[in-house]
């Protein structure tokens, strides 16, 4: 993860670690004071409130199940009357000021909760004003407004406008649309982690391969949000060259890349200070969901798999959000959440708030036929192979790909 040295930073980092946090060292801090009954969580909810209830009433909506009147209804209250979200509003009572960090992680994660969760469309109306408002004239998204641009702030915008039925492509600043803003961070294919995406340029503007930038530019570059399936064919294992490359050629470039990456071991490394060589759940699971939506379901199988053996305990101790990015994981290959590795996600996401009313589909009583959930999965992709779909496999490598 690439960590910006600004105001905005210790921000930054509280809202992506809370999305993906790399280790399983420890609980989460204590909350500062009593944690409201429609927020889900216990943690301290300073840097990721509206990112972990956001995450946490798509996961649900996904799933089939209708979330808690107060959990949506504390998520709108945290709206700015600009339109407008921060990460963590205390008192949503006293209007927004020069003091509350508004962002657009938190504006364009909220839009697309609320929008799942429906009959809030006027909040999600304002919001999508005021994130076209602050668009950079590259046509992409800082964290902050008036941040420079990153890959990741870019690509949960996009997320929203898909979300609220925007053509992103459609939506410019002086003549560049989101689109134009990530061909900008694609590293070049002659370079080291050549077709994976920066998250921003360096001091020197050099271009540096990014893992977490790659997962969320994947799904930014096919016009996706957070919950997609598999639902084409993989592309190339070859980077495609060019200097005006397509949306689609950015996200089968960066999805070569990312495959590549975690081909190995079936995860990501975490380059967070102080974690030598530990994996990187949060960001496996997006990778997860990113590869999926790439057609390449053979990787994103296998790294689902590993995340079923291995990153029970890091949901257990990170809250909300980690179950619901394992959850739309799970959705994204085709998994049971109700049954990974014996526990279910539904269940666990569930209780760390007011429950949901119950869904109708059945996610939760269905069991594996043969102990193992992977075995589904796998027969979808004999299937795809059969159909002549085919399944891309990976032949570049990279060296150091995260800065």
């Amino acid at each position: 993860m690439n960590v910006r040295r600004s105001a905005a930073a210790l921000a930054v980092v509280g809202v992506l670690a809370a999305a993906a946090p790399a280790t399983a060292a420890g609980p989460s801090p204590s909350p500062k004071g009593a944690i409201p009954s429609g927020l889900y969580g216990t943690s301290d909810p300073t840097y990721d409130g509206v990112w972990r209830q956001s995450l946490t009433l798509i996961a649900q909506r996904t799933l089939g199940y209708e979330p808690a009147a107060k959990a949506v209804d504390w998520l709108a209250g945290q709206q700015c009357a600009n339109g407008s979200f921060a990460a963590f509003r205390a008192d949503p009572a006293k209007a927004c000021d020069s003091k509350v960090m508004v962002d657009t992680n938190s504006t364009a994660a909220a839009v697309q909760a609320l929008k799942a969760a429906g009959g809030h469309d006027d909040a999600v109306g304002k919001a999508m004003t005021w994130l076209k408002s602050v668009q950079n004239k590259d046509g992409g998204w800082g964290y902050a407004p008036g941040g420079a641009s990153d890959t990741n702030s870019t690509s949960v915008v996009i997320g929203a406008l898909t979300a609220t039925g925007t053509d992103p492509a459609k939506v410019a600043k002086a003549g560049k649309s989101p689109y134009d803003l990530l061909a900008a961070m694609a590293v070049p294919c002659d370079r080291t982690g050549g077709g994976a995406l920066a998250f921003q340029p360096d001091k020197k503007g050099e271009l540096l391969a990014n893992a977490d930038a790659s997962a969320a530019g994947v799904l930014g570059a096919l016009g996706k949000g957070f919950v997609t399936t598999a639902g084409k064919a993989p592309g190339s294992t070859t980077c495609v060259l060019g200097k005006h490359l397509t949306p689609a050629q950015i996200a089968d470039n960066a999805g070569a890349n990312l495959a590549s990456v975690v081909a190995k071991t079936g995860h990501l490394t975490s380059t967070l200070p102080g974690a030598m060589d530990q994996p990187d759940y949060g960001n496996t699971a997006d990778t997860v969901v990113a590869l999926a939506a790439d057609g390449r379901v053979t990787q994103a199988l296998q790294s689902y798999t590993w995340l079923e053996n291995n990153a029970l305990k890091w949901a257990e101790q990170s809250g909300p959000a980690a179950y619901a990015q394992l959850i739309l994981a799970a959705h994204a290959v085709g998994a049971q959440p109700g049954d990974f590795g014996g526990t279910s996600l539904v269940r666990s996401l569930n209780a760390q708030g007011p429950a949901p009313s119950m869904p109708s589909t059945g996610h939760e009583t269905k069991k594996k036929s043969d102990g193992n959930s992977s075995f589904g999965l796998w027969w979808f992709v004999g299937v795809c192979l059969v159909a002549g779909i085919g399944i891309g496999f990976l032949l570049s490598g990279r060296k150091k790909q995260q800065p």
